[in-house]
């Protein structure tokens, strides 16, 4: 078995920033189900949360957008992955399931903003996530 360790990343942004705050770490198990949670300062009744994911040497992968009880996922990935929130405490959910080697990636909440009329040199989008390492397990002699 391959234990897959989550480490936390994060991205700073510079100009009228969301705060988005995560746990430090966490453990899975290949296989097992995982809730990722993200607070966020602004209210998840107004406004959508997207969840990407970004697996090593590969782009960006959108999985999906989650407003009040409205989502939208990616297709290939409604069957694995589900959005949820919690409005009393301005949290949402990445919640996945049967996780296997090939979905190491990090993983990012994100704020997403369409300010098209506003030319700034950077984003309004904070970005925290995980990222989901394979672990090799030592051979015992």
């Amino acid at each position: 078995m391959f234990p897959a360790s989550l480490l936390l990343l994060a991205a700073a942004s510079c100009v009228q920033s969301y705060e988005l705050s995560q746990p430090a770490s966490m453990t899975v198990l290949p296989g097992q189900p995982l809730t990722i949670s993200c607070k966020v300062s602004y209210s998840v009744t107004n406004a959508w949360t997207a969840w990407i994911r970004k697996p090593a040497g590969k782009t960006l992968e959108w999985i999906g957008n989650v407003y009040s009880g409205d989502t939208e996922h990616k297709d290939s990935l409604k069957n694995k992955f589900s959005l949820s929130v919690d409005s009393s405490s301005n949290t949402v959910f990445l919640k996945g399931q049967n996780l296997q080697t090939e979905d190491s990636a990090v993983y990012y909440c994100a704020y997403p903003h369409s300010d098209t009329n506003q030319h700034k040199s950077c984003t309004k989008t904070n970005l925290l996530g995980y990222a989901v390492h394979k672990m090799e397990a030592e051979e015992q002699t």
